[in-house]
């Protein structure tokens, strides 16, 4: 194969992430949101929100690893945050689709491009835990938009959303942590 031939070969390989379906509804409750289309609005949440993100985040590297962290899905298919899931399992999952997806890539830019999923998983560098902050921030505000949304369909308690996701928002966004607590906070308390 040619090197655009891969390089094509993986771009149609992505496009199959348009088909995996999150358990989050997109803001109007109309239908389920699909993981391209959660890839994508990261991005523009990291774009809009990068006055949250610390000194030391590069925000370049952010929408990278937003836009790569989830094309695992093709293989491995989305794992609903509050869903029963074995996590070594999921792992071994996403690594093995990383392996044959990154792995259509000429080695040059899988080489450049693997590495940036890699981080994001790790969360352990300021950039790639401003991203996690991100991708655990955005489905509470579709829920609070949709009026619960996957909340009702899990049976998800406030504390739950502070335990699953809340640390991971603090951890990278203090102020998004902030924001979102106050208005999940108002949501249970509505619904008592």
């Amino acid at each position: 194969m040619s090197r655009l031939d891969q390089q094509i070969a993986f771009l149609n390989e992505a496009d199959k992430l348009k088909s995996i379906l999150r358990a989050t509804t997109l803001a109007d409750n109309s239908r389920a949101e699909n993981s391209a289309e959660h890839s994508w609005h990261l991005t523009l949440y990291a774009l809009v929100l990068s006055d949250q993100a610390g000194p030391d985040v590069d925000i370049n590297l952010v929408i990278k690893m937003l836009i790569l962290h989830d094309l695992v899905e093709i293989d491995a298919g989305d794992n609903p945050i509050f869903g029963d899931v074995d996590v070594a399992a999921m792992e071994a999952q996403e690594k093995i689709a990383a392996d044959r997806i990154f792995g259509l890539l000429p080695d040059d830019i899988a080489g450049s491009l693997r590495p940036i999923w890699e981080e994001f998983e790790a969360a352990e560098t300021p950039s790639a835990q401003f991203a996690k902050a991100l991708d655990r921030f955005q489905p509470p505000m579709l829920n609070l938009a949709s009026g619960g949304g996957s909340w009702t369909d899990y049976n998800v308690t406030e504390d739950m959303i502070a335990a699953r996701v809340g640390t991971k928002i603090a951890r990278g966004a203090p102020g998004l942590w902030e924001y979102a607590r106050a208005r999940i906070k108002a949501f249970f308390a509505g619904i008592g």
